[in-house]
Formats: C-alpha cells, sequence, structure tokens
C-alpha cells in the first residue's frame, strides 16, 4: 500500500508533473504515461527521497530518452495549427499549440533545457543538476533553443502570410 506522504505528493503535484511530461514528450497520452512511469519507479523509495520533484524531473528526462532511443525516431505532426481569425478568442490557444509543436522539434537535450528552464522557471545551476550538466551547457543550449524556436516560429508566420 502506497505511503500517504506519497499520495498526498501526488495529489499536490501531478498536474504539474503532468505539464512538464507534456512539454518534453509533446503528446497528452505520452506525457501521462511518463508521469506515471516515473512515479511508479520512486514509490517504494519515496520516503528516502530528500526532494522530490528534481528527482522526478530528472527520471522524466532520462525516461523520455530512453524511450526516444527505444523508439529511434520521434512522431510529429507535419501539419500546422489551423490559421485563426485576428479577431478570435482562440487565437493565444493556436499561438500555444504551434508554439508546443516546434518545441517538439528541437533536438530532445535542448527541449529538456527549455522545459526546465522556461517552463519549470529552475534556475541555470538547477536545471544543469537535474540534467547532469556544466551551467555552461545549459545557457549555450538554451540560447540556440530560443534562436530556433524563434527562427521556426517566423518561417511559419511567413509562411502563413504567403498563403
Amino acid at each position: 500500500m502506497p505511503d500517504e506522504d506519497f499520495e498526498q505528493f501526488v495529489r499536490m503535484r501531478y498536474t504539474e508533473l503532468l505539464h512538464t511530461a507534456y512539454l518534453l514528450t509533446g503528446s497528452v497520452t505520452s506525457a501521462e504515461d511518463l508521469v506515471q512511469a516515473c512515479l511508479l519507479k520512486i514509490m517504494p523509495r519515496f520516503g528516502r527521497i530528500a526532494e522530490p520533484m528534481p528527482y522526478l524531473r530528472r527520471a522524466m528526462v532520462n525516461q523520455r530518452t530512453s524511450w526516444w532511443r527505444a523508439l529511434r525516431r520521434e512522431l510529429l505532426s507535419a501539419s500546422p495549427p489551423e490559421r485563426a481569425a485576428p479577431d478570435d478568442p482562440a487565437r493565444g490557444l493556436a499561438e500555444r499549440s504551434a508554439l508546443v509543436a516546434e518545441l517538439a522539434r528541437l533536438p530532445e537535450r535542448m527541449r529538456a533545457v527549455l522545459v526546465l528552464r522556461y517552463w519549470e522557471d529552475l534556475s541555470e545551476a538547477e536545471t544543469a543538476e537535474v540534467l547532469g550538466c556544466s551551467v555552461g551547457t545549459v545557457k549555450s543550449q538554451a540560447s540556440r533553443g530560443l534562436a530556433r524556436l524563434r527562427d521556426l516560429l517566423e518561417s511559419q508566420n511567413a509562411q502563413r502570410s504567403a498563403r
């Protein structure tokens, strides 16, 4: 039977973990699977983990990497989201969908850095610790990742304008 502390932790942090997993995987079902797999792995030793959130973030990144290596390729959507009307209240949702789609096109390590730095709002040092790399690597991956996202989104907007 799971520990009450573990159950309380899951109730409090599940949504947050699911958001992070979604940004790492690009799919709701894959995100749910990722969170479930990582929670099952830590459940037996939860009481011995001093800082469960950083531990789980690292576990999710590692598990996602393992799945990616097993598949050897990612399945991405080739079609951009539908174009929103200028006064459409769903425009923000479409822009967010476009951002998530372009985020999914980034290399896995770069995506992990951006998710942890800007979605999870971790410091460069915390991100480096979770990913097991140097702060310099986090800085360079974040810089390159943001630049690549900007380029991808600008080219997508240019394609939409040309239609």
